[in-house]
């Protein structure tokens, strides 16, 4: 697994994400290209914007006893799982708009580095460690990466 704390393995994604075109078409599922990278940025949204509601303790509870581990393990997603409804893009956007801010993001995440998220609370699932982050966000994006071919 990549390392988004790594400058080098940043670089390797975010040139998979440039050689993406608006044409790309997925291997499966319902998002087109634009609608992906927008799903991705929502990972970073919840870390770096206050755009999501926060959930509330039932909900949280849930998460970490049901989805955490799918999300922060070693384990790949399954094609056509299903996605959280925070995740859900069902308008189309702008492809090089979500492009850059996912690239953005990816960038802000590797300056950041491994100190600012070591032990930081996820808004759903709690405090994770380092691993848990770079699992979650470097998975996240070769899963959706691989689904539309690159």
């Amino acid at each position: 697994m990549k390392n988004m704390f790594n400058a080098i393995d940043t670089a390797e994604m975010i040139k998979r994400i440039e050689s993406l075109t608006p044409a790309a078409q997925p291997n499966w599922g319902k998002m087109n290209v634009d609608q992906m990278l927008a799903h991705c940025n929502v990972t970073y949204e919840l870390v770096f914007e206050d755009l999501h509601a926060k959930p509330n303790v039932f909900k949280k509870l849930i998460l970490k006893l049901f989805v955490k581990d799918i999300v922060v393990g070693d384990k790949p997603y399954k094609k056509n799982g299903q996605t959280a409804p925070e995740f859900v893009i069902k308008d189309n956007r702008k492809f090089e708009t979500e492009k850059k801010r996912l690239i953005d993001y990816i960038n802000k995440t590797q300056q950041l580095g491994e100190n600012f998220f070591e032990g930081k609370e996820s808004l759903s699932f709690g405090v994770l460690t380092i691993k848990e982050w770079n699992t979650m966000f470097a998975k996240h994006l070769d899963h959706h990466l691989t689904q539309f071919g690159v």
